[in-house]
């Protein structure tokens, strides 16, 4: 999957940090650490970590993933990743 999205919530600028949906990739998610949830009431699935969007960041650069854009959404910031792949 080329495209990521991770999100925090403002105020909580030093985690968790949402990494993904039921549909991420499961080596990527391992390699961020994240753990799968669902809230209650939600028909599906969330991964996070603990970890501050600017740590899940840096790990995501090292996989070759590179910051699109990022903008905030009433108290939500939100990061839009790419990853190039080989055609």
């Amino acid at each position: 999957m080329p495209y990521m999205l991770i999100s925090t919530q403002i105020r909580l600028e030093n985690g968790p940090t949402n990494v993904g949906d039921e549909f991420s990739d499961p080596a990527v998610m391992n390699y961020l650490g994240a753990r799968k949830t669902t809230m209650l009431g939600n028909n599906f699935s969330e991964y996070h970590v603990d970890d501050p969007p600017r740590l899940v960041l840096d790990k995501l650069e090292k996989l070759g993933f590179r910051v699109l854009s990022m903008t905030g959404v009433g108290q939500t910031l939100v990061w839009c990743l790419h990853k190039e792949t080989d055609r």
